[in-house]
């Protein structure tokens, strides 16, 4: 909805593309910030056995996601929004799970949302997914879905499993974009190996997806020049660009 440094994120910018936006939150992950509640599956955040205090992983997300190795730092040439001010609404903006994640319960929600927009518009969504929620992006039924943008999903569909077999029958054009400092994160970080596993598993997934008569494109950004950008690019200094990018590759299929 817009950046933390104020400006207008994808949904006004899309909306000014022509596409109408409905925003739409995962299951036990929605806005309500920090919670007295504690998740159990670990992800990311941390908890203390002793106190039973929540801690959200601020530091975690920072690194894994590639702004910087440590907040305030930023890597250099970061599209990241600069200050005090910004680091401090992005904290803020961050939701911890408020419940465990269960992808089944949360593929069947979307699904429903897929079909309320199709009865609502009489058009079939084009879904855009982003991290952990482009597993859940593979899992929705396909009869209301025109189009998948996968924003630096968590993973793509193993070849030949239930997931890209369906996929493949429902002839959807999926585009998957991925940031900077992957091939050129530092090496003594977890996530830099992390998410060159991702990003070459996605490209595996689209050279055989494409093979069989799929649609599966993959953006690497800074081989089309468009560098600095982290995990978070629809919130970054060049969100505009990329918005403008996608766009130009839902019109390349027809669906402006």
């Amino acid at each position: 909805m817009t950046t933390p440094d104020g400006r207008e994120g994808w949904s006004d910018l899309f909306l000014k593309k022509g596409y109408p936006a409905f925003l739409v939150d995962q299951p036990r992950r929605g806005e309500a910030g920090s919670t007295v509640m504690m998740s159990t599956d670990g992800f990311l955040d941390a908890w203390s056995q002793e106190s039973k205090a929540y801690k959200p992983g601020d530091q975690a997300w920072y690194t894994h996601f590639r702004i910087g190795r440590t907040a305030p730092e930023r890597y250099e040439g970061s599209q990241f929004p600069e200050g005090a001010e910004a680091q401090d609404q992005f904290f803020r903006q961050m939701t911890p799970n408020t419940g465990d994640y269960d992808q089944e319960v949360d593929a069947a929600a979307l699904s429903e949302v897929m079909g309320d927009v199709y009865t609502m518009t009489g058009n079939k969504s084009i879904f855009v997914t982003h991290s952990q929620g482009g597993a859940v992006g593979w899992d929705v039924d396909m009869d209301y879905v025109s189009a998948i943008v996968a924003v630096e999903p968590g993973g793509t569909p193993e070849v030949g499993s239930r997931q890209y077999q369906k996929l493949l029958e429902s002839k959807i054009p999926i585009i998957i974009l991925f940031g900077d400092y992957i091939d050129n994160g530092p090496a003594d970080i977890r996530s830099t190996e992390f998410w060159k596993s991702v990003r070459d598993g996605a490209v595996g997934f689209a050279e055989s997806y494409n093979a069989a008569g799929g649609d599966c494109t993959v953006i690497n950004l800074p081989d089309l020049g468009v560098t600095g950008n982290s995990h978070f690019m629809f919130q970054e200094e060049n969100n505009g660009l990329i918005a403008d990018y996608i766009a130009a590759w839902l019109e390349s299929r027809g669906l402006n």
